[in-house]
């Protein structure tokens, strides 16, 4: 993979049990963990018990998710023939009222997860709470602001908006080029890094669908130096320029090195040691 233009200045600092869906959601009600929800971390991504729309199920949650979304296979279901509905989203204690969801066909990001997978909880729903994720033990917390416990922070970033996207300060390099911009952390994202078709691009390819997201490919890319982490020859794949100003992705197994804390309402991602 190699990055379009002549950018230079590279200086950036588990399988689970199966477990019925009645026992995950008594674990996201215990009352000494009001708030918190036991989750999965699967195939490069974090699975919730929630519910949506009064459809109770497992969620991918993806804070690079700009909407929340109900898969259309449970949409009809439910009786919902409509594509754009409203109504409540129900996740680790918290209830978000009147709230936008969209129905779509979830087959091609699910397809490679062992359990039915009812939606997606998307950034819309989480932007007003403070959201903790541990990944080993996979634990999910949304909290109202100035209601979160201590986070042990190595790391603190500032966390913008782009695209209705939380973006966060990153750095890619293909050897004689490098490129700082705006990348979206995405806990429901599956590879560890994609960048925006608009400044990458990958030469040859047989089949040039295959290295957006759900496809197979997976070139590597020099360097991503992210947190003050440098991450070398990782795999990585393209994503469609939706905004000029959103640079690329960062997945879940790049994630996955931190406990995380997206404190949304103060316009931080703070990055602690994973337990």
């Amino acid at each position: 993979m190699t990055i379009k233009g002549k950018r230079y200045g590279y200086a950036c600092p588990v399988s689970r049990p199966a477990l019925p869906l009645a026992a995950l959601l008594a674990l996201s009600a215990t009352p000494a963990l009001a708030g918190e929800a036991a989750c999965w971390f699967e195939n490069g991504v974090v699975v919730v018990g929630a519910e949506v729309m009064g459809v109770a199920g497992d969620y991918i949650l993806d804070t690079a998710s700009p909407h929340t979304q109900l898969a259309d296979s449970q949409a009809q279901t439910a009786g919902y023939a409509e594509t754009s509905l409203t109504g409540e989203v129900r996740l680790a204690g918290v209830v978000a009222r009147n709230r936008p969801v969209t129905v779509e066909g979830l087959d091609l990001r699910t397809g490679a997860l062992p359990t039915p997978i009812a939606g997606v909880i998307g950034a819309d729903v989480l932007r007003d709470y403070v959201v903790d994720v541990s990944f080993a033990p996979c634990r999910v917390a949304l909290r109202p602001p100035g209601h979160a416990p201590k986070f042990p922070t190595a790391t603190s970033l500032p966390l913008g908006w782009v695209a209705d996207r939380p973006v966060v300060t990153a750095a890619v390099a293909d050897g004689p080029h490098a490129l700082t911009g705006a990348f979206t952390p995405g806990t429901g994202a599956d590879t560890g890094l994609r960048l925006s078709d608009a400044v990458a691009r990958v030469a040859h390819a047989a089949r040039p669908k295959e290295l957006y997201p759900y496809g197979v490919y997976r070139p590597h890319l020099r360097a991503l130096s992210f947190a003050g982490a440098l991450t070398e020859n990782l795999p990585a794949g393209l994503m469609k320029a939706e905004d000029p100003a959103l640079t690329g992705q960062i997945g879940a197994p790049i994630l996955s090195r931190w406990r995380l804390r997206f404190d949304f309402p103060a316009g931080r991602l703070l990055l602690g040691p994973a337990r």
